[in-house]
């Protein structure tokens, strides 16, 4: 209940400056936190292995940034948030309205690391054509989506969400269980979440987080029912640490059920 009340408050925009502006959003150097997430992602989808009918992101946010490596692989594309304001934020981009959160930066990146000479913006044409559905979700029930997805996702994408909404690491846990209820068995998990964070602000919100450890995420995944392929972390550096949250770094892990 505290949670929800803390998310009445959060601001997309504001979370949206926080991190996904420079600095934190600087493509100069692969050493920034953006660049090394688009590039776990960008590798992981690389190897060809991860691909279907239906990819779901659970808690998408006011964000698309990791669904651009995504997009080549599968038809359709679910987003999903438990705020309507996110909702409404993704909606805009996917309609390419005015004042929309431009993206490009991240997609002529996405595009310059897979190397395949690509214009930018045919992939950003792909992404909004097959982001089809944004649904509402709730991960702290058994079904998030109020009922079981039909057919199940061929793979599950999720970045700092369950750690975000959980009030303890059980409960982190038993959402990243509920979540796996969306994925067929075999299908994989990609998972981006943050270490060491106790609160992030957007806007007027102060959210609690769950400060995790790499163990913690080991241990989580194998409680869930997945068996762990590849597990990376990157340590926040002194100069993106801003004072909108006390990081201490990222993971990245891939999963598969």
């Amino acid at each position: 209940a505290a949670l929800r009340e803390g998310y009445e408050h959060f601001d997309p925009r504001a979370y949206l400056r926080n991190n996904y502006l420079p600095p934190r959003a600087d493509f100069s150097s692969e050493e920034f936190v953006v660049p090394w997430k688009l590039r776990c992602l960008a590798e992981t989808f690389a190897s060809g292995e991860i691909r279907g009918r239906t990819l779901i992101d659970v808690g998408s946010g006011p964000t698309i940034y990791q669904l651009l490596s995504a997009c080549d692989h599968f038809e359709e594309i679910v987003a999903t948030d438990y705020l309507a304001v996110n909702r409404e934020e993704l909606s805009r981009w996917v309609r390419g309205e005015p004042g929309a959160f431009d993206w490009s930066p991240f997609i002529q990146h996405v595009c310059k690391i897979e190397g395949r000479g690509e214009p930018w913006q045919d992939k950003e044409r792909r992404l909004r054509q097959r982001l089809r559905r944004i649904l509402p979700i709730d991960v702290h029930r058994p079904e998030p989506l109020g009922a079981p997805l039909r057919p199940p996702a061929d793979a599950l994408l999720s970045a700092f969400c369950l750690e975000a909404v959980s009030p303890d690491r059980a409960a982190f846990v038993r959402a990243l269980a509920h979540v796996g209820n969306l994925l067929r068995p075999g299908g994989h998990a990609l998972l981006l979440g943050a270490l060491g964070e106790s609160f992030y602000l957007a806007g007027p919100a102060r959210l609690p987080v769950v400060p995790l450890e790499e163990s913690d995420v080991r241990e989580a995944l194998a409680a869930a029912g997945f068996a762990l392929r590849e597990l990376r972390s990157y340590a926040m550096p002194p100069a993106l640490r801003t004072g909108v949250d006390d990081v201490d770094g990222v993971f990245f892990a891939h999963a598969q059920k």
